[in-house]
């Protein structure tokens, strides 16, 4: 069970839309499928070697009441940001989520 004491983030899931524009054009809309409370478990910033020098991503963990229907399709919007969901994990039978998010650091 998680305390609500420790749900103190607001976070939203938002899931991509493929959107047609008026000259056939397909862009990708994101909306709101929730905004709920959670717990920031973790948060770090990670330098990776790739073939264009090296990247910086922020790596972000949250824990929230279970939701059904997250995906790692899915993104989660913080603090100003957003974060593609790397990982979704249940804990317990339907009573948390714990999401794994990355995104890269703002500037």
């Amino acid at each position: 069970m998680i305390s609500a004491g420790k749900l103190d983030r607001t976070i939203r899931i938002e899931r991509a839309h493929r959107v047609i524009g008026e000259a056939g054009r397909v862009t990708v809309a994101w909306t709101s499928v929730a905004t709920v409370r959670a717990e920031l478990l973790q948060a770090d910033a990670v330098e990776v070697a790739g073939p264009h020098g090296i990247t910086s991503t922020d790596s972000l963990a949250f824990r929230l009441r279970h939701l059904a229907g997250i995906t790692p399709a899915d993104r989660v919007a913080y603090d100003g940001r957003a974060f593609n969901i790397r990982s979704v994990k249940e804990i317990g039978r339907r009573r948390a989520l714990e999401l794994i998010c990355e995104g890269r650091p703002n500037g």
